[in-house]
């Protein structure tokens, strides 16, 4: 898919899920520009806001019907490189281009794990889930 300049990055990727036939994708590959990323670093529970102008080297995820879990990689006009767990507010400059692979055969979901303290990914044969309900 390809995102136009002023669209959110992570809110685009959630609105897709909808549409997918299971619900369930990965964000395999995107590149593009930013105007502004937001980005939750490891271990820290507030986001940071990086101002650009800023080139997505990578970014990549897994979409489920619950939202998008998104990593990314962005460098600035120096170079210099940093990337994060990817928050809603980062805003396309020019465009992205994502390459997006829906899951058929199989439900993605989170689900809360006591381990972690955070809700985990969970892959399900999609016929299984059928049969739960």
């Amino acid at each position: 898919m390809r995102l136009h300049p002023g669209v959110d990055l992570k809110q685009a990727v959630e609105e897709l899920a909808t549409g997918l036939p299971e619900g369930s994708g990965f964000l395999v590959s995107g590149i593009g520009s930013l105007v502004y990323a937001r980005l939750r670093m490891a271990n820290e529970a507030e986001e940071r806001r990086i101002d650009g102008p800023l080139e997505i080297i990578s970014v990549s995820g897994s979409i489920t019907r619950q939202g998008a879990h998104l990593h990314m990689a962005v460098s600035d006009t120096q170079g210099r490189v940093i990337g994060g767990h990817v928050c809603k507010g980062c805003e396309i400059r020019t465009t992205a281009e994502l390459l997006i692979a829906e899951l058929r055969d199989y439900k993605l979901s989170r689900e809360y794990d006591p381990t972690t303290g955070f809700k985990e990914l969970v892959v399900r044969r999609a016929v299984e889930c059928d049969k739960e309900g």
